[in-house]
This record gives C-alpha cells, structure tokens and sequence, in this order.
C-alpha cells in the first residue's frame, strides 16, 4: 500500500538587500522551510556599493541569486521597482503557491495586496519598524529581530510576566476575540482555531514575540484560560481546547 506525500507549497522568496541584514539569513530561511519550499530565491540592491558587502558570502552558501540594480537617482530607491516587476513576472507564471517578501519598506504594501488577490499567500518578513500597513497587507508577518533572537540567543530571550500579558491591552482581546470565534457550545476552543483566528485579525502575531515558543506556552504565561489536553485516535495523539476562565460552566 503505498501513501502520497504531501505535497509542499513552492515559494518565491525576494529579499531587499536595502533593508533586511545577511544576520536573519539562517533564522529567515528555517523559518520559510515551515511553511513550503523556497524555489525561487532572489535578493535586490546595487551590489556596486560597499554596504551590501556583507551580503555576499551569505547568498553563495545559500544560493540565493543577486539580482543587480544600479541607483539612478540618489537618495530614491530602484530596487523597490525592480522587485515588484520581478514579482508580477513570477506570479503571471501561475507555477509558485505563495511569496515571501522581505523588507521594511511600506512601498510592498500594494504589492502584497496583489498577489494575495491572485490567490496566494504573502509571508512578509521585516522590522518592528515595518509600517502597520504593509504588515497588515500579508496573510503572517514575522518580524526578524525574532529571528536574531532565535539563531543568537539561548533561551536568552526575555519572557513577558504574567503580569506584562495581561496588561496588554491589545493582545488581550485579541485572544478573547479569538476564542469566541472559535469556542463551541460547551464553551471550549480548540487551540489551533484559535490561533487560526488570531492570525487572521493581526498578521504579526507571534509567540516568540512575547519570549515564548510556541502558543501553548504563551496560553498558560498569561492565565486567562483553561487548559485540556484531549488525548484521540486511542492515545495516538493529542488536542488542546482552551476555556475562558471567566465563563464558569453551567452546572446540571
């Protein structure tokens, strides 16, 4: 008997050289290898300059192809032009499942906008400092200081109190207004619907932001919900619901 293997989604990935550094380069790709395989990889800027230096040996043990694109004009940015055309030349192919975008720079925002009405997904991939708008034009953001932390330090990374989770305000209701889009009549969710949730209202959530690993771990940091893990398929695996701590359940 045999069994297909699941087919990966092929990924386009284009860096802008002007403003992501070569120091993500090994976090940024473990990170793309968990949603598909990155089968175009390409990186924009005028590799005339001296400040892409560092670039350089990165993109050989990465084989990630330069693309060259001279300043025309100073202080106005070429490259952004460049890798939008290269965008649409690789989307009209119809051949990739989704686009990795790296970059800080709001001048995307559309560009993602585009591709994710053809259809594909848009990871984006840059700075806090990236603009609310481009971030928000992504189906995920994932910011890169997460990805130094996560190739540099050793378990180094501060984790958020209890306390520091609760008073954010924001990431407060984000969970609340997960759970209720996903909780049942009983009043449990199930975790990953949940997070599916959170995802859709804000692109750039992301445990590690807050110094935790993984969801679970931030669930439990922040105390605001029950926690049942599920064992199915006779103990084979497991599920995790969530309960709003302050629904209590009806009694009978």
């Amino acid at each position: 008997m045999s069994h297909d293997t699941p087919t990966q989604s092929r990924l386009t990935v284009l860096i802008d050289a002007d403003n992501a550094q070569p120091a993500i380069l090994d976090g940024l790709l473990a990170e793309i290898a968990k949603f598909g395989i990155a089968s175009v990889k390409r990186i924009y800027g005028d590799w005339t300059t001296p400040h892409l230096g560092g670039w350089k040996s990165a993109l050989l043990e990465h084989s990630i192809q330069p693309i060259q694109q001279f300043r025309y004009t100073v202080g106005k940015n070429a490259t952004d032009s460049a890798m939008i055309i290269d965008a649409m030349d690789l989307l009209y192919t119809g051949r990739f499942d989704g686009f990795c975008l790296v970059s800080s720079d709001s001048d995307f925002t559309r560009l993602a906008s585009r591709i994710r009405e053809a259809g594909l997904t848009v990871y984006g991939f840059g700075e806090k400092k990236t603009p609310k708008a481009f971030v928000s034009a992504c189906d995920k953001f994932i910011f890169t200081e997460v990805l130094l932390e996560q190739e540099d330090a050793e378990g180094e990374v501060k984790k958020q109190s209890t306390n520091e989770l609760k008073g954010n305000t924001k990431l407060v209701s984000l969970f609340r207004n997960a759970f209720e889009a996903a909780s049942d009549d009983s009043g449990w969710a199930h975790l990953g619907a949940v997070g599916s949730n959170i995802a859709k209202q804000a692109p750039e959530f992301d445990p590690r932001n807050y110094g935790y690993k993984k969801l679970l771990d931030l669930v439990a940091a922040i105390k605001l919900f029950d926690v049942d893990e599920r064992l199915q398929n006779n103990g084979l695996s497991k599920s995790v619901y969530i309960r709003d701590r302050r629904k209590k359940p009806e009694k009978t």
